[in-house]
């Protein structure tokens, strides 16, 4: 499902899964090797995602800690291989098939969570900015100095960084040095795994803001990750809500804020604290009831069955499909297909 006015498919995601099998103990393969039964169970991460992301749109991909957004991030960014599905940019298959799959284009890169573990403290600024356009051959090495300078100074930092080291900079800074890192191996999708969850709110504001402004001038493509609905509210054109591996909801971002049809999204909603103003009556939330299972043993059907409020019976057999819930929205549920 794109957005319509687009022109063009910028990411492609078509039954993609990704499963961890857990590394096999010294013990277990003892008892295997005497003809002992080994029970291995995998963490089914992402389970047969399939999504649609338009040229300069930015999707917002929201879920519970653990739900898997990041890992479906990795995918798209060519990180991880799937285990099963495939997943394309600007219609060009990310990575290689067989045992040992590499990434296969530039034109997708990364903004991490931490600015104080992506960034090498070994290496000079302008050597971390340069050094994928260098090894691409987008630049030669000659100018990698004054091409590192060209892209800080387009995140809003002064081009003095590049004989600079990271430990000199404030987390904001770094922040806007690994962004600069992304762009400057010029690529028309990013992914954006919670750029701003390790900032101070004020930070928050100045970097959303910053990439808000790329996006414009660059005409990018973003996947835009945070469990912050706030921020994806913001910054996104569309919403994706994630549990347990799955797609349970999506849609225009307005339109899902305002109606939102799943029953996780709107317990989702429902659980955002809100601000209370002197003089007004105190404030409540409703947290989402329940745990999140355990992703080694998700429950059949709907994984949501056991916290819906509002669950059938055929909710805990039969897992839901995506289905329209208005225009431009769908969600994965059986209430809907009922309406």
């Amino acid at each position: 499902m794109s957005a319509s006015g687009e022109s063009g498919t910028a990411v492609s995601v078509t039954g993609a899964s990704k499963q961890f099998a857990p590394l096999v103990a010294l013990g277990d393969r003892i008892a295997a090797a005497l003809g002992g039964s080994v029970e291995r169970r995998s963490v089914r991460a992402v389970d047969d995602v399939s999504l649609e992301i338009a040229r300069g749109e930015t999707l917002g991909l929201v879920g519970e800690s653990g739900c898997g957004k990041s890992t479906l991030g990795r995918l798209v960014a060519g990180i991880l291989p799937p285990s099963a599905g495939t997943i394309r940019i600007c219609g060009e298959p990310v990575m290689s098939q067989g045992r040992r799959p590499r990434k296969l284009t530039t034109r997708v890169q990364t903004i991490f969570q931490d600015p104080y573990a992506s960034l090498d403290p070994r290496m000079r600024i302008g050597t971390i900015v340069a050094e994928g356009p260098v090894h691409h051959g987008l630049v030669a090495s000659a100018d990698a100095a004054a091409y590192a300078a060209r892209w800080l100074a387009k995140v809003g930092l002064d081009p003095d960084a590049v004989p600079r080291y990271p430990h000199q900079f404030s987390g904001g800074q770094r922040q806007r040095i690994a962004i600069a890192r992304a762009l400057a191996m010029q690529p028309e999708v990013l992914v954006c795994d919670e750029p701003v969850a390790s900032l101070d709110v004020s930070i928050q504001a100045q970097v959303l803001n910053l990439l808000l402004q790329l996006r414009r001038e660059l005409k990018l493509t973003m996947l835009f990750i945070s469990h912050h609905l706030g921020v994806v509210r913001h910054v996104s054109d569309r919403v994706a809500i994630m549990y347990l591996g799955r797609i349970v909801e999506i849609g225009p971002a307005e339109t899902v804020y305002a109606r939102p049809q799943h029953p996780y999204t709107q317990a989702l909603l429902a659980s955002v604290p809100q601000l209370v103003l002197d003089g007004d009556a105190p404030g409540s939330f409703r947290p989402i009831a329940g745990e999140l299972p355990s992703p080694l043993s998700p429950p059949p059907g709907c994984h949501f069955h056991q916290r819906c409020p509002v669950a059938l019976p055929r909710c805990s057999i039969e897992s839901p499909q995506l289905r329209d819930a208005g225009p431009g929205q769908a969600a994965a549920c059986h209430l809907v297909a009922s309406r």
